[in-house]
């Protein structure tokens, strides 16, 4: 019993060192206001807890992973970017910024407290299975997903390259699961594509946002310049995002130097703004493209551009995650993603929740054998932070101009990577948009 009380009373102690308390010679709570009273009481309560299930549960209990489901378990309440990360699922994120980790090469999130697959990453072994966008993975290896955390799922569908993982899937229009076997490989994402459409379009896809997006979109800028590209279409559709920093230097080759980005405001109020930086400036005639499965930086990128009048921005609106995360290493080689401010554009602007609309909304027109899945965005997920900029603060949005006729179903979409070149209907819009650019840039001017 000694020992039990020893510990409780070495962890209490600990834990008011680390919520900001000095224990002196006149007692633990000689200075504190009421406030750190009930913080206090909280902590003790906290404590007890801990010290009763050591000591009383039906089997023995890791008090470490007691702990660690207790910290998961305050990271859940605050919104769905917030986790903790283990020092192994912290050394994958670091992994992943690189754009190299070995696993499926899915995107994740939770909706309606079900894992949820945002998108497949194309050519990986999850795509080429076949998993779709809104797939429901309702088991990993046999072990149910209910109330499971982002983290936990990464960390379970990752490990090492050759070996596999069964994934049972539940889809829209299936009237029971089925089990998708994988086998993990090492997922290299290329992070940006190019090639040139229509003779003289030049075309980028940026996939994601990571530390090699900088370099190999300069490259694949200096390639299309080598071919006399008259205009450009920046594709960003299902992009989910990434570092804030690669986010600014994407924007910085279609803007002036010195440019307004994005600024960040967290709960202190004070702001910090992110320019343009020295870079190769290229002037095309540009639309960029984005849809539903636009998120993150790439929201940030396609907004600066709007605001700047840089950019036509075509597609439909996105997916409206406006919150920063910092990610903040702990001692034991774990870290904390915590959400610690709210971006937005240079015209002041919230993205959170709403997302940018196109300057052109323009729908994916859908084949009738194709099958079409649920549209999910940040407003769709528990507990997501609430925009806070009123309309009448903002200078007032682009006039939005429906160019489609038909009627589709908003809450589902057809994935532009599961589309032929023929069959994108937003990438022939914004060809036919550029090609009419220049027809009237090249009008003579009535006399």
């Amino acid at each position: 019993m000694f020992r039990h009380k020893k510990a409780f009373i070495l962890f209490f102690a600990a834990a008011l060192v680390l919520s900001g308390y000095l224990i002196s010679k006149e007692g633990l709570l000689d200075r504190v206001d009421a406030e750190e009273r009930e913080h206090y009481s909280k902590l003790k309560t906290f404590a007890e807890t801990l010290s009763i299930v050591k000591q009383n549960y039906v089997e023995e209990v890791d008090e470490k992973e007691l702990v660690t489901g207790a910290i998961k378990g305050m990271l859940n309440q605050l919104d769905p970017h917030s986790s903790f990360m283990t020092p192994d699922i912290y050394k994958e994120l670091q992994i992943d910024t690189k754009g190299e980790f070995s696993g499926l090469g899915i995107q994740i999130s939770i909706k309606d407290k079900m894992l949820t697959i945002i998108a497949p990453i194309e050519d990986t072994p999850a795509f080429k299975a076949g998993v779709k966008a809104g797939d429901r993975i309702i088991k990993i290896d046999n072990e149910a997903t209910k109330d499971i955390t982002l983290q936990d799922a990464v960390n379970k569908m990752r490990g090492p390259k050759g070996s596999s993982v069964t994934i049972t899937i539940l889809r829209e229009g299936w009237d029971k699961t089925k089990d998708f076997t994988l086998v993990r490989d090492v997922i290299q994402i290329k992070s940006v594509k190019h090639k040139v459409i229509d003779e003289k379009i030049g075309y980028l896809k940026i996939t994601q946002f990571q530390q090699k997006t900088t370099q190999e979109l300069e490259d694949a800028l200096t390639k299309l310049k080598k071919e006399d590209i008259t205009s450009l279409i920046l594709d960003m559709r299902n992009n989910p995002g990434g570092l804030l920093n690669g986010a600014v230097e994407v924007a910085s080759p279609f803007m002036q130097e010195g440019k307004l980005v994005v600024y960040i405001k967290g709960r202190s109020g004070d702001k910090q703004e992110f320019f343009t930086i020295r870079t190769k400036q290229v002037d095309y005639p540009m639309v960029v493209l984005v849809n539903e499965g636009s998120a993150s930086a790439s929201e940030i990128v396609a907004g600066a551009l709007q605001d700047a009048g840089r950019a036509v921005v075509l597609g439909t609106q996105t997916f409206g995650k406006g919150s920063v995360q910092t990610v903040i290493p702990l001692s034991d080689g774990s870290a904390l993603r915590l959400t610690t401010a709210r971006y937005y554009t240079p015209k002041g602007r919230s993205i959170q929740t709403t997302g940018i609309t196109p300057d052109i909304v323009v729908k994916q027109k859908m084949k009738e054998e194709a099958k079409t899945h649920p549209v999910i965005r940040e407003k769709d997920l528990k507990q997501h932070l609430k925009n806070d900029v009123a309309k009448e603060d903002v200078e007032k949005a682009p006039e939005v101009k429906d160019q489609d006729e038909e009627k589709i179903d908003i809450e589902t979409v057809e994935s532009p990577s599961e589309l032929t070149e023929e069959d994108d209907t937003q990438l022939q819009r914004a060809v036919d948009l550029l090609k009419t650019w220049k027809v009237f840039k090249d009008l003579p001017v009535a006399g």
